[in-house]
């Protein structure tokens, strides 16, 4: 009798140990399939995307489609999208179906230079302005400014139509052809030679005043050479602290050398400009690297590969990090960091007191834009209005 009732409570015993492990199994495994789910919530951020139409508009204030057309003859909208609060540097794609082309403007030995919807097989759709009778004009990029290149729809007798991004809420922005590299060639995409990509940007209060060369008849429609007898403006690039002083912005290297940091406005335009630093006669580009850390670092990147600071300095000779510090769609927002852990505004200013937003701008999808130097760049810094 001893034995059996020694038997039964060794049983009952072994029992509740399995129930006891099961359960702890199953809240072990309970909790975490809710830390997965909540890591991939947190992950993929949805974002409800904007569609800006995109019009030329005439001088009575009407307005034309833009469309692309398939080999059919069927048309395509042409849109800028907004996919985070900010609509000041937005990508333009041609929308077939659930595609999204991109929009770029090809290398041309035309005066004009086509703008065109690529599809990922390589094929050119090019964009046409359509009017109420069902003409197709031309959609061109007619003229280069610094790094900008004008976007018209070619109407008869060579007149232009300026292009536009209109959001749903009445908002303007000016649609345009924007490069990185000075050279006519940008870069070369699924076999085609790339002028500039077609981005919609904030209004620029002077471009639709520039005076463009008109369309010279056909036999002697030949591209012109771009020459740029424009005289430098250097704009000053500083940090501006919460109590109202600029402090300067300079690139450091290794040995604690001081360079200058300026923007350079080498057009009429100024709506977007490089930014460099000055270091023994060569202007060496200034980027944000791709970076695992919080905040992306800023340098500039020599000819050699040697890597230069971007600091501010204050009165007492502190230096400052500058670095990006968050994303808004293709937008990176650049701030000089201080001794509290403030983030203060970083901007570009004219000799006439006229004042721009030092941004970092990505062209691309992609985490890597390019490598310069071997080094991997995640965005480019620029002087954007």
């Amino acid at each position: 009798m001893k034995n059996s009732n020694h038997s039964f409570i060794r049983t009952i015993c072994y029992n509740i140990f399995i129930l006891g492990f099961l359960f702890l199994l199953s809240g072990c495994n309970n909790a975490s399939k809710d830390k997965t789910d909540k890591a991939v919530t947190e992950e993929v951020e949805k974002v409800n995307e904007i569609f800006w139409n995109v019009k030329a508009l005439k001088p009575d204030g009407k307005s034309l489609d833009i469309k692309i057309f398939d080999e059919e003859g069927k048309s395509f909208d042409i849109m800028a999208i907004q996919n985070s609060d900010q609509d000041n540097f937005l990508d333009v794609k041609a929308i077939i179906g659930g595609e999204k082309l991109p929009v770029k403007m090809l290398v041309s030995n035309d005066q004009y230079a086509p703008v065109t919807a690529i599809s990922k097989q390589g094929v050119a759709y090019d964009l046409k302005a359509i009017t109420p009778e069902g003409e197709q004009l031309d959609v061109k990029g007619v003229h280069r400014f610094g790094y900008v290149v004008l976007m018209k729809a070619v109407a008869e007798k060579g007149v232009l139509y300026p292009i536009r991004a209109i959001s749903p809420d009445g908002k303007l922005n000016d649609v345009k052809g924007i490069k990185i590299n000075h050279q006519d060639r940008e870069m070369t995409s699924r076999g085609l030679s790339i002028h500039a990509h077609v981005k919609a940007m904030h209004p620029s209060a002077n471009e639709d005043k520039f005076k463009i060369p008109k369309l010279r008849e056909k036999e002697g429609n030949k591209k012109l050479v771009f020459k740029n007898n424009f005289k430098k403006v250097i704009w000053n690039i500083k940090a501006v602290t919460t109590d109202g002083k600029n402090l300067d912005v300079k690139a450091i290297d290794a040995e604690g050398n001081i360079f200058d940091v300026k923007a350079i406005q080498d057009s009429k335009q100024h709506s977007f400009m490089n930014i460099k630093a000055f270091v023994e006669g060569t202007e060496l580009p200034i980027k944000i690297m791709d970076s695992e850390d919080e905040y992306a670092p800023i340098k500039a990147i020599g000819t050699d590969g040697t890597i230069f600071d971007i600091k501010a300095i204050t009165e007492e000779d502190i230096k400052l990090d500058i670095k990006g510090v968050s994303r808004s769609g293709n937008i990176i927002n650049v701030k000089a960091i201080n001794e509290n852990g403030e983030l203060l505004a970083v901007k570009a200013f004219a000799p006439d007191g006229t004042l721009n937003q030092v941004k970092g701008i990505k062209i691309f999808e992609r985490k890597v834009e390019m490598k310069v130097q071997g080094n991997p760049v995640y965005a480019h810094l620029k002087a954007i209005k």
